[in-house]
């Protein structure tokens, strides 16, 4: 989170497993309560427009969204939601807005954060190495981001998947050769450092 939002992410088999989709989507969990749930926040966003003619803030959906979670964890008959969800986007204000919401209905405001697997490591890392330094630009957030999950990701770029949002454009997918020179540049840097730490070592 700086001037934009980045969404990093990585999936356990390589891309090309998985059938092509027109719909490019992040998130850990349950894939058909994602659907039920992204309906129910489409459908009040709309709703919250037409009332007041304003677009809801990323706040006020995403407790929408714990709020509705909550009340399956306490309905006769209805599971809870099996999903973790982080919401990000933009106030009128410009500022970027990041959120997690979790199946028994909390939710958080983080400047960064990870769901799924292995995200206590990816945690661990973004806690010792974000500042505001760290994300000054997009280049440097973008390298962050991916340093993160080469933390917990063995095979490269291949099974990242990475997306930025910036305030009244469409959210961008990097293609994978993007962020395979990303990954590329990364261990460049990685070995140079080692090199000279040698150095000084001998």
């Amino acid at each position: 989170q700086g001037n934009h939002c980045l969404l990093p992410g990585w999936t356990p088999f390589p891309s090309g497993v998985c059938p092509g989709s027109s719909e490019e989507r992040l998130h850990r969990g349950l894939t058909a309560d994602a659907r039920v749930v992204i309906s129910r926040a489409r459908v009040e966003c709309q709703s919250h427009k037409l009332t007041v003619e304003d677009p809801v803030t990323v706040e006020y959906i995403t407790r929408f969204i714990a709020t509705l979670k909550q009340k399956y964890t306490q309905s006769n008959g209805r599971r809870p939601f099996g999903i973790s969800a982080l919401i990000v986007g933009f106030d009128d204000d410009g500022i970027p807005r990041l959120y997690q919401t979790d199946p028994s209905g909390t939710y958080h405001a983080w400047k960064a954060n990870a769901i799924g697997r292995s995200a206590k490591t990816v945690r661990e890392f973004l806690e010792k190495n974000y500042t505001e330094d760290a994300i000054s630009n997009d280049n440097e957030a973008i390298k962050l981001a991916i340093k993160a999950l080469l933390e917990v990701v063995q095979s490269g770029g291949k099974n990242i998947e990475l997306a930025i949002i910036r305030r009244d454009q469409p959210l961008k997918m990097f293609s994978a050769k993007e962020i395979e020179l990303e990954v590329t540049e990364i261990e460049r840097e990685k070995d140079e450092a080692e090199k000279k730490k040698s150095k000084k070592s001998t």
